[in-house]
């Protein structure tokens, strides 16, 4: 990637520009300081989304960050559209990589970011967790419930943020079947928990509800962003609104009661901050709809520090 391509291109204050400029010279390795930043580095996407911006108009696309996939029609000559990216990315001191590159029906299906689509025979949009990111998330997964340094309940706790996030990332894939429901994963965890001398049954399988969380899905339902809408340009009203579509559950519920506001400080939600279910007369027992209401996260660490200093 040329970095005077992306300085040439970079539209930002003489601070913010200067700082972009150290982290490009700063290095994977100080005695090669052209190498530019080390992959995976925080400033690395906003470094590709730079350089790329404008891509997306050569052909109908997705793409985040340097990673794209082309959307093509019977009638679309591929050559030519491969050949015009090719030119936008060596005026920028790249090259596609004909490794990753490659030309594919959606019926045969494709990844992209961890995830398979695949349009079917009957027509139907499908998405799944790639093999690839399943494999990946399996490994971690086994290294936990294999490691004989640490017992049942710190692997149910290390296991719990690992199943979680993955399930996060694909609530909108198809998560049905034994494998992606997990069926054999928990099955296995289940019976090396239950090996430990002081777990029986029924405290192994309350350790098996910790270590596996539940997470809602539903295929093909996120929320798209709306036209050229950004976090950034002010619109509180539907980024609160939209933000809160990302909630289930009685969350969801409170706050389309309460108009997507706070009910503690009477200030709209916003992406800046998680939201919180808080149960009004303290009981997490009492689940009625009464008794519920969504409040920021630092609203409900105040409320709660109210109830105990009184």
């Amino acid at each position: 990637m040329s970095h005077s391509a992306i300085m040439d291109r970079l539209i930002a204050p003489v601070s913010i520009k200067t700082g972009i400029f150290r982290c490009l010279k700063a290095g994977v390795n100080p005695e090669f300081p052209e190498q530019g930043t080390p992959q995976g580095g925080v400033v690395s996407p906003l470094l590709a989304n730079i350089a790329l911006n404008g891509i997306e108009d050569i052909h109908q696309s997705v793409r985040y960050a340097d990673d794209m996939v082309i959307i093509l029609k019977p009638k679309d000559d591929a050559t030519k559209i491969l050949d015009k990216i090719s030119r936008f990315l060596g005026e920028r001191g790249m090259n596609v990589s004909e490794k990753k590159t490659k030309l594919t029906a959606t019926t045969n299906g494709f990844d992209f970011l961890g995830w398979h689509f695949k349009v079917q025979s009957n027509g139907k949009f499908r998405s799944t967790p790639s093999v690839d990111n399943f494999k990946t998330f399996r490994k971690k997964v086994k290294a936990i419930v294999g490691n004989s340094n640490i017992g049942a309940t710190e692997k149910a706790a290390r296991l719990a943020p690992v199943v979680r996030g993955w399930r996060n990332y694909h609530r909108y894939c198809n998560m049905n079947g034994s494998r992606l429901s997990l069926w054999h994963i928990n099955n296995r965890a289940f019976k090396v928990f239950n090996q430990e001398a002081k777990q029986d049954r029924e405290s192994v399988r309350k350790l098996i509800n910790k270590a596996f969380p539940k997470v809602p899905h539903s295929e093909n339902k996120h929320v798209n962003v709306k036209g050229e809408k950004s976090p950034f340009d002010g619109d509180i009203a539907y980024w609160s609104e939209r933000n809160s579509k990302l909630y289930d559950g009685e969350t969801s519920f409170a706050l389309k009661r309460q108009n997507h506001i706070c009910a503690a400080c009477g200030l709209k939600l916003l992406s800046d901050e998680r939201v919180q279910l808080h149960h009004i007369d303290g009981n997490h027992a009492n689940w009625k709809k009464t008794n519920l209401i969504a409040v920021h996260e630092s609203c409900h660490d105040y409320l709660h520090m109210s109830k105990s200093e009184s």
